[in-house]
């Protein structure tokens, strides 16, 4: 019985594997193209990650502000008003549960310093320099932002959620700066 779940996780591994490298044939040929080689200039965000975003969200500059996306993707603060009383909530969930998963994972990665390690420093190669000062900006603002919610004792996952949130508006920005040029 043992042996057979480790076939099946052996077998379901090769098969992820080979859909992964089918994704990364397939993109160069994609429409979307330079979008999704542009966000992968974000920490956290490499090629699958950048790809399910435009695959789940299409073109993200459809949205008039970065702020109609975060709503879209369900990573704004639920919101109970009665007359003068206002009081925020649980994030509102709604829209693609795939996109927010997906930026939920990438925000993990400003729990660190800001740095340029070597694989971002790759990643970073032959984009164009606007983009590189978004993700630069995005990494320092990011990284920044999870110290202090930490310091505040706020718990982890309101705190990536919170990254998530504004990861998104440095990747609309990202995506804005690519489709103008």
């Amino acid at each position: 019985c043992l042996e057979e779940y480790l076939g099946a996780i052996d077998e379901t591994t090769r098969r992820v594997a080979r859909l992964d490298e089918q994704i990364r044939e397939l993109v160069p040929q994609w429409s979307q193209a330079r979008t999704v080689q542009a966000l992968t200039a974000h920490r956290g965000v490499a090629l699958l990650t950048a790809a399910t975003l435009i695959a789940e969200l299409g073109d993200l500059t459809r949205f008039d502000r970065a702020r109609d996306l975060m709503g879209f993707v369900g990573l704004v603060p639920s919101l109970d008003a009665t007359g003068l009383k206002h009081r925020t909530g649980a994030i509102t969930k709604t829209g693609n549960g795939h996109a927010r998963r997906v930026l939920i994972e990438a925000a993990w990665a400003y729990r660190y310093p800001a740095r340029r390690t070597a694989h971002l420093k790759r990643r970073l190669d032959g984009q164009p320099d606007e983009v590189q000062q978004i993700a630069w900006k995005a990494q320092l603002r990011l990284c920044g932002r999870y110290r202090k919610l930490t310091a505040r004792k706020k718990h982890h996952t309101k705190v990536i959620a919170a990254l998530a949130r504004e990861l998104v508006g440095f990747l609309w920005a990202t995506a804005r700066m690519v489709s103008t040029n």
